[in-house]
């Protein structure tokens, strides 16, 4: 099957790791895959080493009339079954079949990581949405059942070796909470910041970028954390942070899905959670995490000494949270679903 991905996508951001992510996992799988995106200096690498073949094209506003152009050039030259757009701005840009009318014909399925305005998704035939709630939004928006499929995000347990603590100027036996993700307002860093008060001798690692980097930082000196506050920028080995921390804390304040609860799960990492609206679709508290209220230093505060102070209730919560990585979050689970999905709905168009 011929697939062609498109994401027009920011520098850095956890809908941009997951593009790349299941880019890779679907070639991996046998898919004949190409990616059309803007070019940029972490994703494209990342795919060129992959040996996808990419097409970097502007994706500009109203005026930019060369990118759906191209695309359509794009199209026609690959003759994929499916073309998979990725948030607004792809699916704008991205001509459906009826109005390219190719030789091949293809169906346009737009994944959505959020609650997007459906106004931008005019070229969709079919959608495929990360959590049930987003499916339900559509569908109240008046988009056909038949024509969504909720599919969740991956992540990978990969046998990356723990990072060096030293590397980040933190002592062996200091307590360490990480926090991954950028550093933007609805990502409550300034609430990790704010909790490392009253956790002393405990380290957080940030990371992540944004445009709100100045202002933690300021705010991490103001609280007299900045000693224990570590800004690592904007990392791709994950997995390595995770195994040479000690708690995962991601309590963001608005988060469709959350693909960092997943990552956390994998790497056997004990985590504290907000009640967002992804995390809490999915995670249960004293369960597989310890789940707080969001925008609540305090709680998060009272969640970290808990683990931190208790061996038997991190086991139990890493026990459980794994079981159900390897259960409903797997790659190989993700990659299926999809390629189930696509097969079913180009079936049922009788394309093939």
């Amino acid at each position: 099957m011929k697939i062609l991905q498109v994401m027009a996508g920011g520098d850095h951001g956890g809908a941009e790791t997951a593009f790349v992510d299941m880019c890779i996992a679907m070639q991996e799988a046998g898919v004949d895959i190409e990616v059309v995106t803007r070019g940029n200096a972490v994703r494209v690498p990342a795919l060129e080493q992959a040996r996808i073949k990419v097409h970097k094209l502007p994706f500009g506003g109203p005026l930019d009339v060369f990118t759906p152009w191209k695309l359509g050039r794009i199209i026609k030259d690959f003759s994929p079954l499916i073309v998979q757009t990725w948030m607004a701005r792809a699916t704008q840009k991205t001509p459906n079949w009826s109005s390219l009318k190719t030789p091949q014909r293809y169906l346009v399925v737009s994944r959505l990581g959020g609650y997007y305005k459906l106004k931008n998704f005019k070229s969709a035939d079919y959608f495929n949405t990360v959590t049930p709630c987003i499916k339900s939004y559509l569908v109240k928006e008046g988009v056909a059942e038949n024509r969504i499929r909720q599919i969740n995000n991956f992540a990978e347990n990969t046998e990356d070796a723990p990072v060096s603590r030293a590397d980040f100027n933190t002592p062996e036996d200091a307590p360490v909470v990480l926090a991954l993700g950028r550093l933007h307002p609805s990502k409550a860093h300034d609430v990790l910041l704010r909790a490392l008060v009253d956790l002393p001798g405990v380290h957080a690692w940030i990371a992540g970028e944004g445009p709100q980097r100045a202002e933690l930082e300021a705010l991490a000196k103001e609280l007299g954390v900045e000693s224990r506050a570590h800004f690592l920028g904007w990392r791709t080995d994950r997995t390595a942070l995770l195994k040479a921390c000690d708690v995962c804390v991601f309590v963001s304040r608005f988060e469709p899905f959350g693909t960092v609860f997943v990552q956390s799960w994998a790497a056997q990492r004990p985590l504290v959670v907000s009640d967002a609206d992804g995390p809490k679709q999915f995670c249960h508290d004293g369960e597989d995490c310890l789940m707080v209220p969001k925008d609540n230093a305090a709680a998060v505060v009272s969640a970290v000494q808990k683990l931190l102070g208790d061996k038997a209730l991190q086991q139990k919560l890493v026990q459980r949270a794994y079981e159900r990585f390897q259960n409903e979050f797997t790659k190989e689970k993700s990659v299926s679903a999809y390629l189930d999905y696509f097969l079913e709905i180009l079936q049922k168009e009788k394309i093939i």
